[in-house]
């Protein structure tokens, strides 16, 4: 497994097109490259990430009772 670290992370920059190094403030990141607001994601990307996670949800609900042959 690989270790990531800040200096090899990238983030989607709607204006560059791509995955981009960022500057980080406390409030946003920036693109180092053309200095716009960048995101974790792109769209497609968002959505597949998004679709993955919801299958791996456990189905909630509460167990079924187990019926003994005796009650009933």
């Amino acid at each position: 497994m690989q270790k990531s670290d800040y200096y090899n992370d990238l983030k989607w920059c709607d204006d560059c097109g791509d995955y981009v190094r960022y500057l980080k403030s406390l409030d946003h990141s920036y693109c180092v490259d053309c200095g716009c607001t960048v995101r974790l994601f792109n769209e497609g990307d968002w959505q597949a990430f998004n679709e993955t996670m919801q299958a791996s949800k456990p189905k909630g609900g509460r167990p079924k009772k187990k019926r003994s042959a005796e009650s009933a």
